[in-house]
């Protein structure tokens, strides 16, 4: 067997990595494009070039070693979507203070258990959003916050936390407003931040993103400068991001998309950061497009069913958009249609990776044909090798399944403080298992058939969900399909098709059935058909298929089963 015949792929480029950190990188994009608009908040009205950025980071990142902050501390920033997220990102990673990522979604549990595994020091927190109130839920886990003597908590439950930061005009006892610490700095305090940003180097950890915690506690992954200023600059590269370009950023900023994917490619291409609201709303996201005249657009496919399904979705002109990104789940064909032709996005790629790997390790071309870009994530990102390897470790022959594995500058330093958690997903050669089952073609195109733990296996055969629920977006009353594996006394597991119709359409469960018997076969027929409104899902716009699944089990009295 020849090594071309083998799943085995490198991203050849004439372009070299940035051998650079984040700061420094910041500070020449700032120098460079000085009057070009930086960041656009539509929610809050408030807008930024990179001069006026750079300035307003420079001040916040000498507040933070003013407060006692040092290189290597952590500092967490648990908020929506807002300009002082972006400040916040830039001015730890000019201090090389460690960014730590919160899901504005947490509970107290999840805030206590992240903020004390990753010893936060410092706390940027929001101001309340819809039902959640970050300091009340901060408060009732450190209920001595308001009593914090020169604003430093001494905390029983949040032992190494002294800082807290809120996002507000109003004064809070205990807690630092973000404005207060806008204070434009002295230059003895620039010389300092210089300093310090001048022995920083590129391969340290300077951000720890958590993984989603859906098989038990959520582990805290190690980037690098290297890891993500690199990705968010390829990123930008295949979607020939320019000074000119608005990007319309409604992903949120505590995950990878919107962080790397969207502000590290902003930035290393002079580009705007535009974003339409604090969380995700169809109707801001096309107001925006339309008044900032954006030129890209991101979201996962279920923003963009929601936003072609808008009732006033013809009201907006659009025209201004060329390219964007998809992610994050397979794009049915019809919607990737719609979003080239009614969104006029005819450069949109689509993206596949994971927190793990900073994040991309696959990507479309804008010039791929649309069976490409729903039917794979494209060929392997620069710089990167990924494989497909069967259960003992070997490569399979290009069209055989297997595991995908990604090596490269992007895979993480590993689980913070947690060595056999990363040695079960990073091997002794450096490869990262993905946990994906993967097929690499004769061009090294990648499909991904799902992830090794959603396989269904009935009576002893592997049954891929994904390539059930690409079926059924063939069926046009199917708006968003998610397949799922149910426990069966007889078989072990059956499956069970969530769906969500469009808008006005109905179908019954025995006319979806059919339609698969018709089509598929009859191993692949779902034996339940569900109907549902809404799926339950993360913030970052992914169903979580475990709570489909302890649903179902409810739903159709099956737990005695399991």
């Amino acid at each position: 067997m020849t090594q071309s015949k083998l799943s085995y792929a490198y991203g050849a480029s004439s372009q070299p990595l940035l051998g650079m950190t984040i700061g420094e990188k910041f500070d020449q994009a700032c120098q460079q494009y000085a009057n070009h608009d930086a960041v656009v908040s539509v929610h809050q009205n408030k807008r930024l070039t990179y001069r006026e950025l750079q300035a307003q980071v420079n001040a916040f990142a000498c507040s933070l070693l003013k407060l006692g902050l040092r290189k290597g501390d952590r500092l967490a920033i648990w908020s929506p979507n807002c300009v002082e997220w972006t400040i916040t990102q830039f001015a730890a990673f000019k201090a090389g203070i460690i960014l730590v990522n919160l899901n504005p979604a947490y509970k107290s549990n999840e805030l206590e258990y992240v903020l004390n595994k990753v010893s936060c020091t410092g706390l940027v927190i929001g101001s309340q959003f819809k039902t959640t109130n970050y300091q009340a839920i901060l408060t009732h886990i450190a209920p001595e916050l308001p009593h914090a003597v020169n604003k430093v908590l001494f905390s029983e439950c949040l032992p190494y936390l002294k800082h807290v930061i809120k996002i507000d005009q109003q004064e809070h006892p205990g807690i630092h407003r973000f404005d207060d610490l806008l204070v434009s700095p002295s230059q003895k305090q620039l010389d300092e931040l210089t300093s310090i940003s001048n022995e920083l180097q590129f391969d340290e950890t300077i951000n720890i993103q958590f993984t989603s915690g859906t098989t038990g506690n959520p582990k805290g992954t190690m980037l690098t400068h290297n890891n993500i200023l690199n990705n968010g600059y390829f990123v930008g590269e295949a979607i020939h991001l320019t000074p000119q370009d608005r990007v319309c950023i409604s992903v949120p900023l505590f995950h990878c998309f919107g962080m790397v994917m969207g502000n590290l490619a902003c930035l290393t291409h002079g580009s705007t950061m535009v974003y339409p609201a604090a969380v995700f709303n169809p109707l801001d996201t096309l107001k925006t497009i339309q008044v900032e005249k954006c030129t890209a657009a991101y979201g996962v496919p279920t923003m963009f069913i929601a936003m072609l399904e808008q009732d006033s979705f013809e009201e907006f002109d659009l025209s201004s958009l060329r390219t964007g990104i998809m992610a994050g789940s397979p794009c049915p064909r019809e919607i990737m249609q719609r979003v080239m032709e009614r969104m006029h996005m005819s450069d949109i790629t689509i993206c596949y990776g994971m927190t793990e790997t900073a994040p991309v390790s696959a990507q479309t071309h804008t010039d791929d044909s649309i069976e490409c870009r729903v039917g794979t994530v494209g060929r392997v990102h620069p710089h990167l090798e990924i494989k497909i390897v069967d259960e003992q470790g070997k490569l399979v022959p290009r069209g055989s399944l297997g595991e995908l594995c990604v090596r490269g500058y992007s895979v993480m330093l590993g689980y913070w403080e947690d060595e056999d958690k990363t040695k079960e997903v990073v091997d002794v050669a450096k490869w990262m298992h993905t946990g994906d089952i993967a097929e690499m073609d004769d061009q090294g195109f990648v499909k991904i058939k799902g992830r090794i733990k959603d396989i269904v296996i009935r009576g002893g055969e592997n049954l891929f969900p994904k390539e059930i629920e690409d079926f059924l977006y063939t069926h046009p009353d199917v708006s968003d399909v998610q397949v799922i594996g149910v426990p069966d006394a007889k078989y072990g597991e059956e499956l069970c098709a969530c769906i969500i119709l469009h808008g006005h359409h109905t179908t019954t469960e025995e006319c979806i059935r059919r339609y698969c018997a018709e089509h598929i076969s009859h191993n692949k027929v779902p034996r339940y058909v569900r109907f549902f409104t809404e799926f339950p899902m993360t913030t970052s716009g992914k169903t979580q298929k475990f709570k489909l699944r302890e649903l179902m089990r409810k739903e159709l009295n099956l737990e005695e089963v399991a």
